[in-house]
């Protein structure tokens, strides 16, 4: 299995999601401002393993306090978790962790401070082991909406390199795989990053699971054909009315999906749930460089003095959504119910 992310003697170790597929490198943070680098810049995405990147980092942080008694040391804490849940806005699993994180040691001030800093750490592990025992909890539920001989369609990358191991979306497909179905997948290029050309193709190849890359406008094409069987995206944040943000293009996707009666599906963990909000129109939507659009590779693609627009993520409607995949279920409109219930459910 691909290891995105460990955490090894006071080093969090993740590999380089921006330079793959051509090089398969590690960076080692050993800051919480280190891990909050790593994630603004894409070292590592991916809603579910930003949130697992976010506790190694608050362990980090942890570590780095040098105060004796719980006050001294909360405050700080508290001040490097602010500035680290400003790394991305969009992606819900940032907060989800740092809040945990928070939590954890709210709930064990009567710990030494030492004590309290293992104690951090141990949450920090958990979160990790929870994460993947979680996507593949999610692949078996998913699996049962596949068929022998499916086309899947996937936009963006939502596997292994996204989440702490065995993936969302593409954890579905694996859990497909692994229960002897014949499938193959279709991914989106996914621009202007390329997360589907250079890591969901990567990922699937070096699984050995046929993959056949696609430029994103090809989708609609190759549904009219009846050459997709269903959809599965990862997601981001998902409203409590199952309005859900996923990486920009998902929308177009989904909407094309509804025009040709394809099922379209989303494989998120309870984690990336937001309740809170009523809809997907509460959500913010990151707003990147737009040399990322105007360049590929680090070659320029576009002439000097044109203006690029980047909304990192859109928002999907929730009735263009057929269902809602999770670790303890699937959610099916009325989401308002479904989701809640899924979400208390222990």
């Amino acid at each position: 299995m691909i290891k995105t992310i460990e955490y090894i003697d006071g080093v969090v170790r993740m590999i380089d999601q921006t330079r793959l597929p051509a090089e398969k490198e590690f960076v080692d943070c050993r800051t919480i401002e280190e891990v909050g680098h790593a994630i603004k810049s894409m070292v590592i995405r991916g809603a579910p393993a930003i949130g697992v990147a976010a506790a190694m980092g608050v362990s980090l942080g942890a570590d780095s306090i040098e105060a004796s008694a719980f006050e001294g040391f909360y405050q700080e804490l508290e001040e490097k978790c602010d500035r680290l849940g400003q790394s991305r806005p969009t992606a819900v699993n940032l907060a989800w962790a740092i809040k945990r994180m928070k939590n954890v040691a709210h709930n064990n001030k009567s710990l030494s401070v030492i004590e309290l800093k293992s104690r951090l750490k141990e949450e920090a592990l958990t979160i990790l082991t929870e994460d993947i025992a979680t996507n593949e909890a999610m692949g078996q539920h998913g699996q049962t909406l596949v068929e022998d001989g499916n086309v899947i369609l996937t936009h963006c990358n939502a596997g292994a390199l996204a989440t702490a191991g065995f993936g969302t979306a593409l954890g579905v497909v694996r859990a497909s795989v692994n229960a002897g179905k014949n499938i193959r997948v279709l991914a989106n290029e996914t621009r202007p990053f390329l997360q589907g050309a250079r890591l969901t193709t990567w990922e699937l190849k070096e699984d050995g699971i046929p993959v056949k890359l696609i430029t994103d406008n090809m989708c609609g094409f190759f549904m009219n054909k009846q050459e997709i069987d269903l959809v599965v995206v990862g997601a981001d944040r998902i409203a409590a009315n199952g309005d859900v943000a996923n990486k920009i293009g998902t929308y177009m996707v989904a909407v094309l999906a509804k025009e040709n009666n394809i099922p379209f599906y989303v494989a998120a963990p309870v984690s990336t749930l937001d309740l809170s909000l009523a809809s997907g129109k509460e959500i913010p939507i990151e707003e990147r460089s737009s040399e990322e659009v105007m360049t590929i590779n680090n070659k320029r693609i576009a002439p000097e003095g044109v203006e690029a627009a980047h909304p990192a993520f859109d928002i999907t409607p929730n009735h263009l959504v057929t269902a809602i995949i999770t670790e303890n279920g699937i959610a099916r409109a009325p989401f308002t119910e479904s989701l809640k219930a899924l979400a208390n459910q222990k």
